[in-house]
């Protein structure tokens, strides 16, 4: 059964940054995702520059959209007021995150006047009505929570107060995946459960921002990168892993995939090839 996808954006930052993104969606866009979520920046940094895209993507290439949107430095009624220029503009969908500590912070605070977690702003978001809401997810131990168990339970809480679809966090072995789904159906969850899935386009980088975020990285797998490397094949292990670990989680029953395009959309469409999705949609030019 092919897989149905999705897709994630960041915001460009500059000219060249947004002649990529226009690669990016020319190339991604033709294999019919179910949505595209765009990026906030940590702290909020690129809060216009999202909402510049997720309008752009929407209106001149026909995408359903998903813009984050995230209570870091910003009160109730800024961020509310954000949500509502979303949906006045025909964009419904909504990433709902408690989002980064902004650059220099070591943790998270709550604006004083803002939403102290993801919680409360999908409990006020489904309170404005309308929306499709959906929220991050981790296999593996979020940094900021108490266990793993505490996880399972905020998402819990999450789809309690109206998620309708969470997105997990990378990982590299299907099993992380397959364990934290088993853990969820224990606890209660029966909302929908995407995993995100990161196309290795550099060894190096991917493992350093696996560190950062708490994501394992299997010994050998790690082994089997730096082999590769050496050898002049990165490129095609990371075609042959990211294919594999999806396919591993289609035949445990996974049906949709999220993938961290990073724009770059090469190795992310090759990937869909091979899980057997054609290039059949109409696109839009963005230029």
């Amino acid at each position: 059964m092919t897989p149905e996808v999705s897709f994630e954006f960041f915001p460009p930052q500059s000219i060249e940054a947004a002649f990529k993104l226009h690669e990016t969606v020319q190339s991604l866009a033709p294999l019919g995702p179910r949505f595209v979520s765009v990026t906030y920046g940590a702290g909020g940094t690129t809060r216009a520059l999202t909402r510049d895209a997720a309008h752009a993507l929407h209106k001149t290439a026909g995408l359903r959209v998903a813009a984050h949107l995230t209570c870091v430095d910003a009160t109730r009624e800024e961020t509310l007021s954000i949500a509502r220029d979303y949906r006045d503009a025909g964009l419904k969908d909504i990433v709902a995150l408690r989002g980064d500590a902004p650059k220099g912070a070591d943790k998270f605070t709550p604006h004083a006047e803002g939403f102290a977690s993801s919680l409360e702003l999908i409990t006020a978001l489904k309170n404005e009505g309308d929306f499709t809401i959906r929220v991050g997810a981790y296999p593996e131990q979020h940094p900021d929570a108490a266990n793993a168990q505490a996880d399972i339970d905020f998402l819990k809480a999450k789809f309690d107060a109206g998620a309708d679809e969470a997105i997990t966090q990378f990982f590299f072995d299907p099993e992380t995946f397959l364990r934290f789904r088993d853990a969820c159906a224990k606890a209660g969850i029966d909302g929908m459960i995407t995993p995100g899935i990161l196309p290795v386009e550099n060894w190096a980088s991917t493992s350093r921002f696996a560190a950062r975020c708490g994501a394992s990285i299997p010994t050998e797998l790690a082994i089997a990168f730096d082999n590769a490397k050496r050898d002049g094949r990165e490129d095609l292990m990371a075609l042959a892993h990211a294919t594999e670990l999806c396919d591993s989680l289609q035949e445990e029953g996974v049906e949709r995939f999220h993938f961290y395009t990073l724009n770059k959309p090469t190795l992310t469409r090759d990937v869909c090839l091979a899980l057997g999705l054609s290039p059949s949609a109409q696109l839009k030019d963005v230029a």
